[in-house]
């Protein structure tokens, strides 16, 4: 229930952030300063918004509709392989985008690219490899 209810306030949140870029985008006739980038930050966020919640929404309807695909789905959501399966590529994905934003900084100072976005990204990175070693630490002290 909590996540039917969820589900549609997420929906609905999208739809009012979708609406609101839309009518900042045309009742802007000169926009300044954080205006610019304001309503399509809004547009894309609603619709990211918009489109997670009602996936949810028609996923859930066709689940409840059909107890067959309700219980396939519990079987492959808790099977290991899958779990290993998924793991492994988050963790091929890790490395990759270590190389990557590695590179985009690198890239970025040497552009001369404004200091706040460098250290911005610089500090995105690091607070993901600090969550990383995080994580590390606590998992090898569990297992």
């Amino acid at each position: 229930m909590k996540t039917r209810i969820t589900d549609y306030a997420v929906t609905m949140l999208g739809l009012l952030l979708l609406a609101a870029g839309i009518c900042l985008l045309k009742m802007n006739g000169d926009p300044q300063g954080i205006m610019l980038t304001l309503p399509y930050v809004c547009i894309g966020i609603g619709c990211g918004l918009f489109g997670h919640g009602m996936g949810n929404i028609i996923s859930g309807r066709i689940v409840r509709s059909n107890p067959e695909m309700r219980k396939k789905l519990e079987i492959e959501e808790k099977d290991e392989r899958n779990l290993s399966i998924a793991n492994c590529a988050k963790g091929k994905a890790f490395d990759r985008m270590t190389w990557v934003y590695g590179a985009l900084m690198i890239s970025f100072a040497l552009m001369g690219v404004d200091m706040l976005a460098v250290l911005l990204l610089v500090f995105a990175y690091l607070l993901v490899h600090g969550l990383a070693l995080y994580y590390r630490f606590r998992l090898d002290r569990e297992m």
